[in-house]
């Protein structure tokens, strides 16, 4: 398999031969790590990190995955970088590629990220955008196959606001790799029907199913992953924290949930997660709206049948193996 030179954009992209090449690598490199084997495939290379949006995960995992695999970062906030301000995109991505091997960004449309892939010239990675989440969604199929050995006929249930990047995400990554996706939420949370149209054309040559429900009960019974996200996302004004609350409570993730899928399902989440009032945002919900737990109980993301953290890890080792294979 040969991906040297492609971006990695979105995961439509991709088809399910490389997706799961992918993840092949990404455990490869995982099991090195652990066993203290060095990567060191790409020494002397320099990569840009653009993060309009801030991040602990994305950046922490670009940065040491950089560096197991020989390379320098440069990380570039808003204050650092003149991008769509004093210069364009396609100037800033000329300029970058011809300094750096290979492009992160993490900030908000996909059509910036897809104008920096245009005129870069070197591999574009995206970190997030509001409307894609590639790195995320491929450390959680990585975490699934590490539970359950397996991927095709995996029954996913995502619960909440399963219009942005989280809810395309996973219903395109199930579509590819022969899962069940079912987005749980109320009518108007449920992905953008183009979208929903794509990923079930694609279905049909999977095997998997794209599910739309109200019903929490049907929704996530048998579910072998139950997925949740923040109910706001970044960037969001603050005053539809009260309607998205009033809107989503009904499909919090509690142990009922859980139990309703069973003994077997898993917890997933890609974080930050509003479990407690142990952030300064979870202590100004409670204060506003009187909940001390929003998306998921504090019950469920302590629980054993919680992998959060294990998928956490996995999203240094997955953009390691993206980045290994495209440069």
């Amino acid at each position: 398999m040969n991906l040297k030179g492609r971006h990695f954009l979105k995961l439509l992209d991709f088809t399910p031969e490389e997706i799961l090449y992918l993840v092949d690598l990404a455990d490869e490199l995982k099991d090195k790590k652990k066993k203290g084997i060095p990567t060191l495939h790409h020494t002397g290379k320099n990569i840009a990190l653009i993060f309009e949006k801030t991040s602990t995960r994305t950046r922490c995992s670009f940065e040491v995955a950089a560096n197991d695999l020989g390379m320098h970062s440069t990380f570039l906030d808003p204050s650092a970088s003149q991008i769509g301000k004093k210069e364009s995109i396609a100037d800033t991505a000329r300029v970058l590629g011809r300094i750096y091997d290979g492009i992160e960004y993490r900030g908000f449309d996909q059509s910036i990220v897809d104008d920096l892939a245009k005129y870069a010239g070197v591999p574009v990675w995206n970190g997030l955008t509001n409307q894609f989440h590639p790195t995320q969604v491929l450390a959680d199929i990585m975490t699934i196959r590490e539970k359950f050995g397996y991927l095709k006929g995996i029954k996913m249930t995502y619960m909440g606001d399963a219009r942005y990047n989280m809810g395309n995400s996973l219903m395109v990554v199930c579509a590819k790799m022969g899962m069940h996706f079912t987005a749980c939420t109320s009518r108007e949370y449920f992905p953008a029907e183009d979208i929903v149209a794509r990923c079930r054309e694609i279905a049909k040559e999977t095997g998997a199913t794209i599910t739309l429900t109200e019903d929490v009960d049907a929704g996530t019974k048998g579910a072998d992953v139950i997925y949740t996200d923040v109910w706001v996302s970044m960037g969001e004004p603050d005053e539809i924290w009260a309607q998205r609350i009033k809107d989503l409570s009904p499909y919090q993730v509690t142990k009922e949930v859980m139990a309703n899928a069973g003994e077997k399902a898993i917890f997933m989440h890609c974080l930050p997660a509003f479990h407690d009032l142990n952030t300064t945002i979870g202590k100004d919900i409670a204060e506003k709206f009187g909940i001390t737990e929003m998306e998921v109980t504090d019950e469920v993301f302590e629980s054993e049948q919680s992998v959060v953290f294990d998928e956490a890890e996995n999203r240094m080792h997955t953009i390691k193996a993206v980045m290994d294979a495209t440069l």
